[in-house]
């Protein structure tokens, strides 16, 4: 797909953020989301949870943890779409996967619930 300004990018991942509804988003704990290019060990990943998931913290909370992060991958995304329509619809399907996670639900059960 054609360049897209970082902009832009971020106001689909707002859009998809949006999506969640308020329910899951009052759930997330300790959270953040960050736009990055790429990740440079695997160029082609769309994006990243990196923590601690809410169903196995039962030690957290000391408050010395950093935040879980998400990561969502800009260059990588617009790489792997032909549209903009498609971007907006991977984009979506990549912050729920990855704030999925964030809440224990792995790969497989993602798969079945149509978002892998």
């Amino acid at each position: 797909m054609e360049a897209m300004s970082e902009a832009q990018f971020e106001r689909l991942v707002i859009d998809a953020l949006d999506t969640i509804g308020d329910p899951f988003a009052q759930l997330m704990d300790n959270l953040v989301i960050v736009i990055e290019d790429e990740n440079a060990e695997e160029p082609d990943l769309l994006g990243l949870y990196e923590g601690t998931p809410l169903t196995e913290r039962e030690a957290y909370g000391s408050g010395l943890e950093l935040p879980d992060r998400v990561t969502i991958y800009r260059l990588s995304l617009l790489d792997y779409c032909r549209d903009e329509a498609e971007l907006r619809h991977e984009v979506k399907v990549t912050v729920v996967h990855e704030i999925a996670h964030h809440f224990g639900i792995d790969d497989d059960r993602l798969h079945e619930l149509g978002w892998g």
